[in-house]
């Protein structure tokens, strides 16, 4: 449940906290208050996209932090390797910054957008007046459908045969070619394979010759810095050496190391000094001698490494990704050649898949079809809760179309149908619901979806769009029954549905400062009763409206009581 909203410089809301209730809430407000900006900080710190533009003028950036308690048990958790707090409590933030950049954290650690967002989608889900348009589009049924049958065990099985079955398709598909195509095929990887063959190319040594190559371009600065520390530290035929020199100077305070104890100290440090020296010297001669040039090898060097950068050009920016280019070509030439052979062990293995797929497939379908049943029932039920008793509402099945009669979702084609009047004939929904009935429909579908999942608060922006009248009180009394076991969270217009609410805000903007502010404040009765007079009678507050608005809290009441006896 969401106990504790804070948005802070989100468009025209610099700060606000606002404690929501369990049961019903609802949000009021003139148009253009900033109700939906309060929905929009709720997506955005349940991890959802959001926009730098969502950021108050003038402010580097914007803050949301939701507070969450009574907290289902989510395997997320355990995952993720976080907990609620000793009080149970699981605290969201997320700070939008204005170069685009996001913070997230979760009780105070940082996490991902994306990790965010798939916390926050198990915790609340928010229905907008987009879920109309969605209602509307056939494609978007048969995810409802399996939604409310809970077939993701069966589709994920059906999703991994269907897969198999897929990559044999593409293996067989990149096989099957005509015999001039084939030829040319094999002619040109052959050509490859033989030029990089010819090249013997071996890893690694594009990187060693051309550190050989800077050693041989340089080789003369090189060895004349090497002749003079050889010189300097071993000297020449009189020895006079650095080397010579230190062992001179540790002989003398040797001499004299027996009357004085400083003296002995100082010549342990010229003997440590002079082995060391003597190391140097050695490794320096060393490679004084190892230094073999030979007047071609500079030319033999450059030549290699052209034939490495004009092989690089055509089959990789490595070696390494040239002998791996190589090996393709290797396998993809082996494939064309014994390609008849591959191709008979690929149909029956693709016969076999076929068969997994198309079991798994009418699995998926017969449990989709007992969902369907069951989910007519449901939303008749729904629908003639909120005033359509009248509606006829189907699922209908349809074959895919085509070869071999099944893609990644199955094999059924499905789409709602409905009647809204008596007499009528059952039709595709977007041909024939209008705006309140539409409305009416998306709320008894996410009704009955939300009884199977754990989600524990669900957001309604406005979807109560064209319905007014006794439509809008059956709406009222739906949202009402739904915060029995869920809390719910509605921006609404509708007098009948604010009434209906336990708990009730306003959202109202002003100016201070030649800047424009919204605030949101949580009405007491009296507040409550010029606030659902506002939204019956607008700006005209009547004794009769203030009466009217009254006696919609009172009958509200009445309602909720009985409804919990």
């Amino acid at each position: 449940m969401l106990s504790l909203l804070h948005i802070e410089n989100i468009a025209v809301i610099q700060s606000a906290d606002i404690r929501f209730e369990p049961g019903f809430n609802v949000l009021t407000g003139e148009t253009g208050a900033g109700k939906s900006i309060v929905i929009d900080a709720i997506s955005a710190v349940m991890g959802e996209r959001t926009s730098r533009d969502l950021i108050r003028t003038g402010a580097p950036s914007a803050r949301v932090s939701a507070v969450f308690c009574a907290l289902p048990r989510l395997a997320w958790f355990e995952e993720n390797g976080i907990r609620p707090d000793e009080n149970g409590e699981l605290l969201l933030e997320r700070e939008i910054l204005g170069d685009g950049r996001n913070i997230c954290r979760i009780n105070a650690r940082p996490f991902t957008v994306s990790q965010l967002k798939s916390l926050g989608r198990q915790l609340l889900n928010i229905h907008g007046q987009h879920d109309g348009q969605q209602l509307l589009d056939p494609a978007c049924h048969l995810g409802y459908l399996d939604s409310f049958g809970q077939a993701g065990t069966l589709l994920e099985e059906y999703s991994q045969h269907y897969a198999a079955y897929s990559d044999i398709r593409r293996q067989m598909l990149s096989l099957r070619m005509d015999e001039a195509e084939k030829a040319r095929k094999i002619d040109t990887l052959t050509y490859q394979i033989n030029e990089l063959e010819r090249a013997n190319l071996k890893e690694g040594e594009d990187e060693e010759l051309a550190a050989r190559r800077d050693l041989l371009r340089n080789a003369g600065r090189i060895t004349d810095a090497v002749e003079r520390a050889c010189y300097a530290l071993s000297g020449g035929d009189n020895g006079d050496g650095a080397v010579s020199m230190l062992m001179n100077a540790e002989q003398s305070l040797h001499g004299a190391s027996r009357v004085s104890q400083e003296l002995a100290q100082l010549a342990q440090k010229a003997a440590e000094v002079r082995f060391a020296a003597a190391d140097l010297a050695e490794l320096v001669r060393d490679m004084r001698d190892s230094f073999e040039f030979s007047a071609g090898e500079l030319d033999e060097i450059e030549g290699r490494l052209d034939t490495i950068y004009r092989l690089r050009k055509k089959y990789g920016s490595s070696v390494a990704q040239m002998l791996e280019y190589l090996d393709r070509c290797r396998q993809e030439l082996d494939q064309i050649q014994y390609a008849d052979d591959t191709l008979a062990r690929l149909e029956q293995q693709e016969e076999t898949a076929r068969k997994q797929a198309l079991r798994s497939a009418e699995a998926l379908s017969d449990a989709r079809k007992q969902a369907a049943l069951l989910l007519q029932d449901r939303i008749r039920s729904e629908l003639s809760q909120l005033d359509m008793p009248k509606v006829r509402f189907q699922v209908e099945f349809a074959e895919k179309a085509g070869d071999p009669g099944f893609d990644a979702t199955g094999m059924d084609e499905v789409q709602f149908l409905m009647s809204a009047n008596v007499g009528e004939e059952l039709k595709p929904i977007h041909k024939i619901a209008s705006g309140g009935e539409l409305a009416r429909i998306m709320l008894a579908l996410k009704n009955v979806l939300a009884e199977n999942d754990d989600v524990s608060t669900l957001v309604f922006d406005e979807v109560d769009t064209g319905v007014s009248g006794r439509a809008a009180q059956k709406v009222a009394q739906k949202m009402a029954d739904v915060a029995r076991s869920k809390q719910v969270l509605c921006v609404t217009h509708l007098p009948q549905i604010a009434a209906m609410a336990h708990n009730h805000f306003c959202v109202e903007k002003g100016e201070k400062d030649g800047r424009t502010y919204t605030a949101v404040e949580r009405l007491e009765r009296d507040r409550r009763r010029q606030e659902l007079a506002r939204l019956t009678s607008g700006d005209l507050m009547t004794q009769a409206a203030l009466q009217g608005a009254e006696e919609m809290l009172q009958q509200a009441e009445q309602y909720r009581s009985a409804d919990q006896q």
